[in-house]
């Protein structure tokens, strides 16, 4: 990587957002709504995000979820590059766990190739799934754990800059195609790929739509561990956030109020299709139930356009971050692009 590296990874506002604001993207699907129909709602609103402003796009990986399309980032990666021009585009991201380091290196050297300075590399030490599919995807019956992710890191970082030590096991092997490399991304809900980004110098991604008490503490970790590198001269974090934006707070609440419903049920162990709206709100509902729905509608961001504004700023600024990447987990896709489109209205960046 070179130092350059630093104009790549900053994003440049547009209009009068303070921050860039980009978009993450699970390519949802929903009780009406199928894959196919969810991942063509995908490639619109790549699209329309490069049209309206938006600095980069990003997927994130989940396997064995039937609401959750974008088990491939790559392969929609892919897709989405031949269907844009100027948009960034990235995986958030790979959970490096449940791949080898080199197949990794190869793929993403490859959408480097097909589309240069266009793609970004988000790693995370997760699965995105569940135990049993870990064990599938990873084709072991040893034990599953997250601690070898500084190794898996250390040996992909090695493939995509050929530079291993002479006496590594990995020496003398390539990964092709070799060019330019794409910037790599530490994400993280805790303090540990803070900490780990921080000291490697790389930019740091922070879950805060799913971990939001834990943003602050690791935006400061990472900050205070942070060691200047040939990709980055000081740091650099975006955040992760729950955005949705509607003409009426009322409609916008409707529109939130399965996404939260779809959580609470991933976490019970039962993930499905995003229900309806309707569904959502006859949802008998027990004490816990309702003290975990408000808990996520308190950290989401919704409402008219010019309140979520304010409290995208009001969130930015209380915890520096130096982008905002938007998520709304949204099966219809006119709802999703018009909530984005209101969005950047709001900032000026149309």
């Amino acid at each position: 990587m070179s130092a350059n590296e630093n104009d790549v990874v900053r994003g440049t506002a547009r209009g009068d957002a303070a921050v860039p604001l980009s978009v993450l993207d699970l390519s949802t699907v929903g009780v009406e709504t199928s894959a196919p129909e969810a991942l063509r709602g995908t490639t619109e609103l790549a699209r329309s995000a490069e049209r309206w402003g938006y600095h980069r796009m990003w997927l994130a990986e989940h396997h064995g979820m039937p609401g959750i399309a974008s088990s491939s980032p790559a392969v929609v990666l892919a897709h989405l590059a031949a269907h844009t021009r100027t948009l960034r585009l990235g995986s958030g991201g790979v959970m490096l766990p449940n791949h080898a380091p080199l197949v990794v290196a190869e793929q993403f050297g490859t959408l480097q190739a097909l589309h240069p300075g266009r793609i970004d590399l988000g790693l995370g030490r997760a699965p995105g799934t569940d135990q049993a599919t870990a064990r599938a995807l990873r084709r072991t019956e040893g034990p599953l754990s997250a601690d070898d992710f500084p190794q898996q890191l250390g040996e992909l970082l090695g493939f995509l800059g050929d530079d291993f030590p002479i006496d590594h096991p990995c020496a003398d092997v390539q990964a092709v195609p070799r060019g330019p490399v794409p910037p790599v991304w530490l994400l993280g809900s805790s303090g540990f790929s803070a900490e780990v980004a921080g000291r490697l110098g790389l930019p740091f991604a922070f879950a805060h739509h799913f971990a939001a008490r834990n943003t602050e503490p690791a935006l400061e970790l990472y900050r205070s561990s942070f060691q200047p590198s040939a990709v980055l001269d000081e740091p650099y974090c975006l955040i992760g956030v729950q955005a949705v934006a509607a003409d009426t707070e009322e409609e916008a609440l409707d529109v939130v109020r399965p996404i939260a419903l779809s959580m609470l049920k991933l976490r019970q162990g039962l993930p499905a299709e995003q229900p309806t709206r309707q569904q959502a709100r006859d949802y008998p509902c027990t004490d816990l139930d309702r003290a975990f729905l408000d808990d996520w509608l308190s950290d989401a961001i919704f409402g008219p356009p010019e309140r979520v504004r304010a409290e995208l700023d009001e969130l930015r600024g209380r915890t520096g971050a130096d982008e905002l990447m938007l998520t709304a987990n949204v099966p219809d896709a006119e709802t999703k692009l018009r909530s984005f489109e209101l969005i950047a209205e709001a900032h000026g960046m149309r």
